[in-house]
């Protein structure tokens, strides 16, 4: 699954974001896409322009770039980044395998930057020879990661029809002037106006010919390509209602906010596997129901893991959370097969993997320290591949109602490790142990890597 646009999925994965399914259509012409990223992003505050700043250590143009290229239909993305900022763009496009995108110097302005992304699909550019010409051109801000295949499919679809096409929504706020005093001068009617958003599309040699004739007040000042392709084409562009999540990355709370709905969407889906014993089964089994008040969607595999060639094709689902639930604390070798396993599919190039480790048993037959430390050791070095690697210790009774509470507590608690994603917690040593009388209920322990949760009434430890 994929969180809503984002490009929020495994490398080579196609299927559309959100719960309506995939976008099945394709428009009858050949798409491509412009990316303006130029800006220095100082309403943001900080150093780094926004569109280069990190959501779960990825950077968030390279989001954006994921939600255009997983759209099979769309043949090249043209990212356009300042000077100073190609170098950067280019190693992202090779870190995270965006293969389709075209990085281009942009110029002062937007409308500059963007008209410099349209001339590559003319006469190519320093880097790259002229890339093929497409019938529609999309243009979209690089810091709108969550647009949606089916928002795209429209403007396109309008585009064809009508010359050009663009995003809408409703204002949110009264627009007002002033007066050159500082006074209320008029206040427009909120209900006959409309905030232009992105994607915006156009015929190619539409949008082409009007940048060509543009005056240098309007590629200065200039902002809008609606504009350009009515006053210079004499196209009248149809406005497209769009969805709630084209909202534009502008400030710092939008960059949490966009952090929040990414992992509040990738933490939606959960794979249990299971050993074979019929102990593991049950509390997989238990597990499953408990995490279904949680999350969305739960899968749960028994198999034994140490001789399953099928745990590849496990892993490979679309799953960024995986619980592993066995009898005993599994050992080095056998975590790490997992771990190898898990970063072989390229999941974690793209996002956080959470893999926890369900130990079961009692405390008089659990050696707490015996094999753990191999293992924290292990769950740091993991983490510089972005896969966090936590553990459970859950003292198995199979006395019903025990082990029902057991669970509930069990799953409230990997929920708020899946959904908080959060490397620190990730090789901690013990505040307390797990034994003093004076340890709350559901007191949480980072045990050298270990979830460690102490609570004499439901049995978890």
């Amino acid at each position: 699954m994929e969180p809503p646009g984002a490009g929020v999925g495994k490398a080579g994965d196609l299927e559309e974001a959100g719960e309506t399914g995939p976008c099945q259509r394709s428009p009858p012409v050949s798409v491509a896409a412009v990316l303006p990223a130029g800006g220095s992003g100082e309403r943001l505050g900080g150093s780094t322009p926004k569109q280069f700043c990190p959501m779960l250590g990825r950077p968030l143009i390279s989001y954006t770039v994921r939600a255009i290229e997983r759209i099979n239909w769309i043949t090249d993305v043209v990212v356009v980044v300042s000077p100073e900022n190609i170098e950067i763009m280019k190693s992202i496009i090779r870190k995270y395998g965006h293969e389709r995108t075209t990085v281009v110097v942009g110029g002062l302005t937007r409308h500059r930057s963007i008209f410099n992304g349209l001339k590559v699909f003319v006469k190519g550019n320093a880097f790259c020879a002229p890339l093929q010409k497409p019938e529609i051109i999309v243009i979209h801000d690089a810091v709108r990661p969550f647009v949606e295949e089916d928002i795209l499919f429209k403007v396109v679809m309008a585009a064809k029809e009508h010359g050009a096409a663009g995003a809408i929504r409703p204002l949110v706020s009264t627009v007002i002037a002033s007066t050159t005093e500082g006074c209320l001068d008029h206040s427009l009617d909120r209900a006959k106006y409309r905030a232009s958003e992105m994607p915006q599309a156009f015929l190619f040699d539409k949008i082409h010919q009007a940048y060509l004739q543009c005056s240098d007040y309007d590629l200065d000042y200039g902002t809008e390509c609606l504009h350009l392709a009515l006053k210079y084409s004499k196209i009248n562009a149809k406005l497209i209602e769009g969805p709630p999540d084209l909202w534009k990355v502008t400030y710092k709370w939008d960059l949490f906010a966009a952090d929040c709905l990414i992992k509040d969407t990738i933490s939606q889906e959960v794979c249990i596997i299971t050993d074979i014993k019929e102990d593991a089964i049950q509390v997989g089994f238990l597990l499953n129901e408990k995490m279904k008040n949680h999350v969305k969607h739960v899968k749960n595999v028994a198999i034994l893991l140490q001789k399953n060639d099928n745990l590849q094709n496990i892993l490979l689902g679309q799953y960024y959370n995986f619980i592993c639930i066995k009898n005993k604390l599994p050992g080095f070798e056998e975590v790490s097969l997992l771990v190898n396993k898990l970063e072989n599919t390229g999941a974690s190039v793209l996002y956080p993997v959470v893999l926890i480790l369900v130990n079961m048993g009692t405390l008089e037959n659990t050696p707490f320290n015996s094999g753990i430390e191999s293992l924290t050791i292990l769950a740091k070095e993991v983490k510089k591949k972005n896969i966090l690697l936590y553990g459970l210790f859950i003292q198995y009774k199979k006395e019903s109602l025990k082990l029902q509470e057991t669970m509930d507590s069990a799953a409230a608690l990997i929920t708020v490790l899946i959904r908080e994603r959060n490397p620190a917690f990730v090789g901690k040593k013990n505040r307390k142990s797990p034994c003093e009388k004076d340890a709350p209920n559901f007191q949480p322990l980072l045990g050298r890597g270990k979830y460690i949760l102490y609570s004499k009434k439901y049995g978890i430890y």
